[in-house]
């Protein structure tokens, strides 16, 4: 497997220099890297910086906002940047399976897969806990997967979620064999148990208010948390995982978002995968 680093977690480095950010990236020994918006350059543009810093421009978060306003348009982009996936990163869980968007999910994801599959990509979507809801004794998670082949949509698990759903990450991970080509690598602090939606803590809308704080509930650098890395490394590898990918949506402690992912490949060289 190799390794990738999900832009989002050095997202204002981004915004401030995307060239330098690239090669600081790659300098610090990421192969590869994961789109949270290309901020105004083209997909030239954006193919050029990336082979100047040494990086593979292997996927992108895309949201179901930009799918359902240019479906062509925005794949048309990533297939031009040269990335192999195109990610969901986030919804709202009334497009869960049994609730009152789901038939729009279904319409848009088959849509964007064949889209993805035409231009050589493949559709993936990326969860957070709130898909670990029961719906008729199964999680709706599964449910979701259940009701697309794997040619129309694969996984892209968030490992840090599966856990404060209450899950085992590197068992969920292996669940899905065969269908997880990139995996999300994620370490959190946590005290005690925190109940409710959490994004409020990150600065992510939400219908319901989190339970907790940010003392009880923090992001960390892969390695320096509560999650076990070497087990979810060795899941992924048995998955068929092509990639692990470091994110942190926020930076932790006095470390800036690019000191906490040098952090997180600085902990990975040390692993065998």
């Amino acid at each position: 497997m190799k390794t990738a680093v999900q832009l989002y977690s050095v997202r204002d480095d981004m915004a401030a220099d995307f060239a330098g950010t690239l090669k600081k990236v790659g300098a610090m020994g990421y192969e590869g890297v994961e789109f949270a918006g290309v901020f105004g350059h083209t997909a030239e543009e954006v193919k050029a910086m990336c082979e100047e810093a040494g990086v593979t421009p292997i996927s992108a978060h895309v949201s179901l906002a930009e799918m359902f306003n240019d479906l062509e348009g925005v794949m048309d982009v990533y297939a031009a940047i040269g990335c192999k996936y195109v990610v969901i990163p986030h919804m709202s869980t009334d497009y869960l399976p049994g609730h009152k968007d789901w038939d729009a999910l279904q319409e848009i994801v088959n849509r964007a897969g064949a889209a993805a599959r035409a231009r050589g990509m493949v559709l993936c979507y990326h969860n957070h806990n709130f898909e670990f809801e029961r719906v008729g004794g199964e999680w709706a998670m599964d449910l979701m997967y259940k009701a697309f082949s794997p040619d129309v949509l694969q996984t892209e698990i968030d490992t840090c979620w599966v856990n404060v759903a209450g899950l085992n990450p590197a068992e969920y991970v292996r669940q899905y064999k065969g269908r997880a080509p990139v995996v999300h690598l994620k370490d959190f602090h946590q005290e005690g148990h925190i109940t409710g939606k959490l994004f409020d803590l990150i600065g992510v809308d939400d219908d319901a208010p989190a339970q907790g704080t940010n003392d009880s509930f923090g992001f960390r650098p892969v390695g320096h948390g509560c999650q076990d890395i070497p087990a979810i490394l060795e899941a992924a590898a048995y998955a068929g995982a092509s990639w692990v990918i470091v994110e942190q949506d926020q930076p932790s402690g006095d470390n800036t978002p690019m000191e906490c992912i040098k952090m997180s490949i600085d902990y990975l060289k040390t692993q065998t995968y």
